[in-house]
């Protein structure tokens, strides 16, 4: 864990498999790489708005948009890191992604996922005790 001001990383690792997110606040705005595996890249990219949620005004939701590359299928798993965050920090997120395993397995698919979300709680805990927020 690395942590300057307004800028954030946060690495998990389990097995074979390591997950980063490197963060960069831009004023009240976030922007996130996520990456790992054997061959880091893009592989989506995902842009989350919070809003008042249509359900009920009182909870924080968010739109999110995504851009999948050809043939990459980390859309999901950007989606919702930048949802997660946006609606944490009530603010506009925007996730890269690109997480690569050679021969990966089911369940190495849902420890990426796991540490994945162990590292956005991480981040958002920081984000919440520095300055600037």
């Amino acid at each position: 864990m690395n942590c300057m001001k307004n800028r954030f990383e946060v690495t998990r690792n389990a097995g074979r498999i390591s997950i980063s997110l490197s963060a960069v606040r831009m004023g009240t705005d976030l922007c996130v790489a996520l990456f790992g595996g054997d061959k880091p890249h893009i592989g989506a990219v995902a842009l989350s708005q919070s809003r008042p949620s249509l359900d009920d005004a009182e909870k924080t939701s968010a739109s999110t948009s995504v851009i999948t590359l050809l043939g990459h299928k980390e859309d999901q798993l950007a989606r919702d890191v930048a949802k997660r965050l946006a609606c944490k920090m009530k603010a506009n997120v925007s996730v890269a992604c690109g997480v690569h395993l050679d021969d990966i397995t089911a369940d190495e698919i849902d420890t990426v996922c796991k540490l994945t979300l162990q590292a956005v709680d991480k981040l958002g805990k920081l984000l919440e005790l520095s300055p600037g927020k």
